[in-house]
């Protein structure tokens, strides 16, 4: 898999993060289109993304993830991982429930970044 850059990481971040509970709450949705708006303030055609996302199959999204995970790691700041983390938080509370799975993926990208 060829690395991401930080923006394009934490695009598959979130959006696996908004997937693992396999529902896509519309709140979810709205807070991605912010993070797309705050990372990408030109347009950018992110298809090509959206398609390795839903074209992976569920047991490679742990990899998938934790992947991503390191990429954005390489190209951020500790604030920038502080601030993504708790934009994440945010994501997964969209809904106004937190799975076991989302937590647990959210666990596992704060290990990661540890």
């Amino acid at each position: 898999m060829q690395k991401s850059n930080k923006s394009i990481a934490g695009y598959h971040l979130l959006m696996l993060l908004s997937a693992v509970d396999n529902e896509f709450a519309p709140e979810e949705g709205i807070l991605i289109q912010e993070y797309l708006a705050e990372e990408f303030p030109f347009k950018i055609n992110l298809d090509n993304e959206l398609e390795v996302i839903a074209t992976l199959p569920q047991d490679n999204w742990k990899d998938h993830f934790e992947f991503h995970a390191r990429c954005f790691k390489d190209d951020s700041t500790e604030d920038e991982r502080a601030n993504f983390l708790d934009f994440a938080k945010r994501l997964i509370k969209a809904d106004d429930q937190v799975n076991a799975i989302e937590h647990t993926y959210y666990t596992l990208l704060k290990n990661l970044w540890k």
